[in-house]
């Protein structure tokens, strides 16, 4: 702060001058510390507080906060002025040294901290900063004479080209607003095309160089034909296979990149063959380190998770406040980038999510597809990664570039294939209803957050589409037609599932039986959205302790109607196949024989048990006082639960879920049924359905089940350990509770993720 006081009479107490009067500034000009008077400001500032004046409100301080952001600050730092400054004071020599075993080095850092720049890049920051940095990429027609450096920053053009097209082509790019900015960058160079070929004509020198090295006496000899790398024989073949590796990965990547764009998957099981040397070639970059910093010029002091070459030295031929003049908007300050370590990982993990993607089977079923995406999204994967999956999931309004959506729906619906082309599809309300499913593949394929408010949005375009489709039911087969489920939902599955068949069966037309199915679809799907929307929720710690109860209770809510939707469409389509030839008297007979609950079903039971379980738990806990939990002074219960489960509620999921239903529900917990019977006067009979029951032990039960249908998927396998030790620990934990009562003051109870990312287990302690 400029002041004409000194550093020593600065003090808490330290006049502000007049606003109408600036503060002179010039030689006499002495800057105070004013980190006391801060200070002092900061401890009298409480929570939700913000410092307000005349000339700075609440815009302000949020610019503020923008401050030092190298995304948003542009920063003063500029070495050169232009590329031709930066050339002419000697900042990207070609060849990068006269001496060669320096210039194979350099070479190699280039490489290297090029691989480091695009790793950033790839992690949302800008070209211009990152991999155009690099003076030789800015003026690529310079390195002709080199032809290693050439190839490589050719094919490292062309890798960000097609990179930045897959990218937006998926139109995942919103998440990262910088990444397809190019700003007037040289993305389109000539000869790009042919990069792969010189990158093999070079990768052929390289090898022969090698082989050479390896024969006996290749180091006392001269090859007439070959001219060795640099200088020192000794160190000759170390250089090669570094050289070499670095280069493969480059060509192998390309060739990724390529074979992915390939339509309709195609290009996959070649992508995967690739996708294996990249990882065998940056596997083996990652050993040359020790070569490299073994050498004359290495850097050999400390380690390499901040070093952006593998050699530990400084690259030359980079300046990232070169393009703050030449291509406006990009923000200027520079940013740190990612060590060349972490690059390497970043890649290897890249290119095992590719792997993923490419191993998948193309399965046309839309249930096996989306349990592939959020399985796959469970691994974290970055914008690339998601980019492919998603161009590869949505080709021309397609599924996979080959399947219409109304076929994927008629299969999804579980209706016969030869209804696939019937008119129906071209009414309005299904066109809708195509759309909508694009678009909740495109949204699954986003990052989490961005994933989770994108559900929450599109949960009322579903139910608007569930009303059109049944308005366009009505309106065609008239007002008295039977359309909706409730109407037929009973206690019991079977007899639900058998009056539905049934009506499909009797004096209804194909029309109708499409209408049927793929309402009772859109129904199922809407509660799938909702759920995955309300597990997305801890995958994110968007909870707090205070709001577990509410949150599993909207869980169970939408799991039974989901379960019930599940179970409904399950034994309709197992019912088609059986009442061919039938007469109606036997089929009955057959269907209440034969039902069996169907494992699906089982599986959300066993969910909804632990919901139901934790929330019962949650709220006994808060109705005696038991959980320690930290109240809002901002919000009240209500607010919490208006602006947690908002969007669910504006799309009346469930229909009649509020909070006063919540409240109903929990309000009359108690962990026995001795001290509610004390507390409410009641007698056993009246309040045994309202006491702490043991949910935990039903889904244990349940778990045990069904884990013989699941054998051949593992991955339901191990979730339902995982739902199992949940049920378990829950189970012991309630125990001890329920014996220990609230009387007992020293008991603490806290619930950690510690089986389960979405479900708690409560852990019991003494104070």
């Amino acid at each position: 702060m400029a002041g004409t006081t000194s550093a020593e009479e600065a003090t808490v107490n330290l006049p502000l001058p007049d606003r109408g009067t600036p503060i002179p500034s010039g030689d006499h000009t002495v800057w105070a510390d004013v980190s006391p008077l801060l200070d002092a400001a900061c401890k009298d500032l409480q929570d939700g507080m913000l410092i307000h004046g005349d000339n700075f409100n609440l815009f302000a301080a949020m610019s503020a906060l923008e401050i030092m952001d190298p995304k948003m600050d542009s920063g003063m730092v500029c070495k050169y002025y232009s590329v031709d400054e930066a050339i002419e004071d000697g900042a990207a020599p070609v060849p990068t040294s006269f001496d060669k075993t320096v210039d194979v080095q350099r070479t190699i850092d280039i490489m290297d901290h090029l691989l480091a720049c695009e790793a950033t890049w790839h992690k949302g920051h800008s070209l211009a900063q990152t991999v155009f940095s690099c003076i030789y990429l800015l003026r690529l027609d310079r390195t002709s004479s080199h032809a290693v450096l050439n190839s490589y920053c050719r094919v490292i053009r062309a890798t960000c080209k097609a990179v930045i097209s897959v990218v937006s082509d998926a139109r995942t790019h919103e998440e990262e607003d910088l990444f397809t900015m190019t700003y007037g960058l040289p993305l389109n160079g000539d000869g790009d095309e042919k990069c792969l070929s010189m990158l093999h004509a070079v990768e052929e020198t390289i090898s022969r160089q090698l082989r050479a090295c390896k024969a006996p006496s290749s180091k006392t000899r001269v090859l007439e034909d070959l001219v060795s790398l640099q200088n020192n024989s000794e160190l000759e073949e170390g250089y090669c296979k570094a050289l070499l590796c670095r280069l493969r990965f480059r060509k192998h990547f390309y060739h990724v990149l390529t074979s992915m764009k390939r339509p309709q998957g195609r290009g996959l099981e070649l992508a995967r063959k690739h996708i294996a040397s990249c990882v065998s070639e940056l596997e083996y970059t990652l050993s040359s380190s020790e070569i490299l910093r073994s050498s004359t010029f290495g850097s050999h002091e400390g380690n390499l998770e901040d070093k952006t070459t593998a050699s530990g030295c400084e690259p030359i031929g980079f300046d990232a406040s070169l393009n703050c003049r030449l291509s406006a908007p990009t923000p200027p300050r520079a940013i740190k980038i990612r060590s060349w370590k972490k690059a390497v990982e970043y890649f290897i993990k890249l290119l095992r999510d590719l792997d993923v993607i490419c191993s998948y089977p193309l399965d046309p079923s839309l249930e096996s597809v989306l349990h592939f995406v959020v399985e796959f999204q469970k691994s974290q994967p970055d914008l690339v990664a998601r980019a492919h999956l998603q161009r590869l999931l949505v080709q021309d309004g397609k599924l996979y570039g080959r399947d219409p959506i109304f076929a994927v729906i008629i299969r999804a619906a579980a209706l016969p294939e030869s209804t696939r082309n019937h008119d129906i599809q071209k009414q309005e309300s299904i066109m809708q209803l195509g759309q909508l499913v694009i678009n909740l593949l495109k949204v699954l394929c986003t990052n989490g957050a961005w994933q989770r408010r994108k559900l929450g949005k599109i949960l009322q375009d579903w139910r608007v589409v569930f009303v059109q489709i049944e308005m366009a039911f009505r309106k065609e087969f008239g007002e008295n037609a039977n359309i909706s489920n409730d109407q037929v939902l009973d206690k019991r599955p079977m007899t639900s599932s058998f009056l539905l068949s049934n009506n499909l069966r009797n004096g209804h037309n194909v029309s109708v039986k499409l209408f049927q199915h793929i309402l009772l679809w859109v129904e199922k799907q809407t509660y799938w959205i909702a759920s995955r929307f309300l597990i997305l929720g801890f995958e994110l710690e968007l909870y707090s302790l205070s709001e577990y109860c509410m949150v599993y209770w909207y869980i169970y809510v939408v799991l039974i109607k989901l379960a019930e939707k599940t179970s409904l469409k399950t034994v309709v389509c197992n019912d088609s196949g059986k009442r061919k030839g039938k007469k109606k008297r036997d089929y009955v007979k057959d269907v209440a024989r034969d039902y069996r609950i169907p494992p699906a079903v089982l599986f959300l039971q066993c969910q909804i048990c632990l919901a139901e379980g934790l929330t019962m738990m949650l709220a006994a806990l808060k109705n005696d006082r038991m959980l320690v939990q930290s109240r809002s002074p901002f919000n009240t219960e209500h607010e919490r639960f208006i602006q947690q489960f908002e969007l669910l509620q504006r799309a009346c999921i469930p229909d009649h879920g509020s909070f006063s239903l919540f409240v109903e529900s929990t309000t009359q917990a108690c962990l026995s049924v001795s001290e509610f019977s004390a507390n409410t006067g009641r007698n056993f009979l009246d309040i045994l359905n309202l006491v702490m029951y043991d949910y935990f032990k039903d889904a244990q039960r349940i778990a045990k089940e069904i884990k013989s249908s699941f054998s051949n998927d593992p991955e339901k396998l191990a979730e339902l350990r995982r739902l199992e030790q949940v049920a378990e620990h829950n189970s012991i934990a309630l125990n001890v509770i329920s014996r220990a009562g609230a009387q007992d003051p020293s008991l603490k109870v806290s619930f950690e993720f510690n089986h389960h990312p979405c479900f708690a287990t409560a852990v019991v302690r003494r104070s």
